[in-house]
């Protein structure tokens, strides 16, 4: 007992415990607060220009075509209904004329506008521990409603994500001659791995029997029941659910070159239903660049960042140079202040000091020129 009491009084009574252990505090002094600011506008302009720059490099073809692939305006009831309607086809041609010269590999992708796959309920529409085992309990597949079982029997996939998988599809030629386009190799290594097994296939899946659903309840893409799912690379490219309701996803991808002036022939099929709630869709085809794709807001924020911050430096600068204040003046005391204040003789020089200060708007330095 006497040992813990005095470990106990050791403890609480060292250097540590009573915060007495010598420290390093360092004074953000006017030279330090410019340098700091020079450094962050030095560093961040360059970047921001390389990073905007290297944008700028990006070539990209988008073609919006929801608007054009259906046979007229009409009203939104119309266009829904046409859209279900499984016995009309809907293909569609699109001509893309390549303006710069663009090295492979060249991405394909769809675009969608107004398509909330953050919602919360969305999110969550899906079982991982089926999309990786096959077998998933009753409490894994809860969030999967309404598609969660057909006659009693469990959708594999189940769950919203799944049931609206994207099934419109492309066909390219390039100067009147077949294009082809990798389709493999779209999808995260480790999706492909750690969550679509490879011993689960498709079963009971609705898409797959279009015919006997409900016209205003037909879902995406069906999914090949011979084909496991961590080798449907579509499915598992849609599932990776986006931030925003504007996204991209990978289709697939063009591995040569095309050169200014080629035609690409595009032959859509035009399945997949936007109209119902006011979505759009585009094809893009675009190179990338060592940051990725075109995205020119990191080299602009970067400049801003950099040029507000060689901005104030020089703000700095001025105040230091208009109205010094060396450190650790007694002289600014406050007691020494209100003394020299009702000993100075030089009113027009204390308003020169006042007119000064007062262009920069700081209130303090203001007052340590009076």
């Amino acid at each position: 007992m006497f040992l813990l009491f005095f470990i106990l009084f050791f403890l609480l009574d060292s250097r540590f415990t009573q915060q007495e252990l010598p420290a390093c505090k360092p004074m953000l002094t006017t030279g330090w607060v410019i340098s700091i600011f020079m450094a962050v506008g030095v560093l961040f302009i360059p970047l921001g220009a390389c990073a905007l720059n290297s944008s700028k490099k990006v070539v990209e073809i988008v073609d919006q075509y929801e608007t054009v692939c259906i046979p007229s305006a009409g009203t939104k009831e119309a266009r829904v209904q046409y859209i279900q309607d499984i016995s009309t086809a809907k293909a569609c041609t699109r001509q893309l004329l390549v303006t710069k010269n663009m090295a492979k590999p060249i991405y394909v992708y769809y675009e969608l506008h107004n398509f909330f796959q953050n919602h919360r309920r969305y999110v969550k529409s899906r079982s991982d521990q089926q999309l990786l085992y096959g077998n998933a309990s009753e409490s894994s597949m809860a969030n999967c409603d309404p598609q969660r079982l057909i006659a009693g029997k469990p959708i594999v996939p189940c769950g919203l994500i799944a049931w609206s998988l994207f099934n419109d599809t492309y066909s390219f030629k390039l100067n009147s001659v077949a294009l082809v386009i990798n389709r493999k190799g779209i999808a995260w290594d480790s999706d492909r791995k750690d969550k679509f097994g490879g011993s689960v296939y498709p079963s009971n899946f609705p898409n797959n029997y279009p015919a006997a659903t409900n016209g205003s309840i037909i879902g995406g893409a069906s999914l090949d029941p011979n084909t496991p799912l961590n080798a449907n690379e579509d499915l598992i490219v849609w599932m990776r659910t986006a931030a925003l309701p504007v996204f991209r996803k990978l289709w697939g991808k063009i591995e040569r070159d095309l050169y200014a002036g080629d035609l690409i022939t595009v032959d859509i099929n035009n399945v997949y239903n936007v109209y119902s709630f006011h979505g759009k869709k585009k094809l893009v085809l675009a190179t990338t660049s060592w940051l990725g794709g075109k995205n020119h807001f990191l080299g602009i924020a970067y400049l801003v960042v950099g040029g507000l911050s060689i901005a104030m430096a020089m703000v700095f600068v001025g105040i230091q140079i208009k109205c010094p204040r060396p450190l650790g003046d007694p002289s600014y005391l406050s007691w020494n202040k209100n003394k020299g204040r009702d000993l100075n003789t030089s009113p027009s020089a204390t308003g020169v000091h006042f007119e000064v200060c007062g262009t920069f708007m700081f209130l303090e330095v203001k007052a340590l020129c009076s």
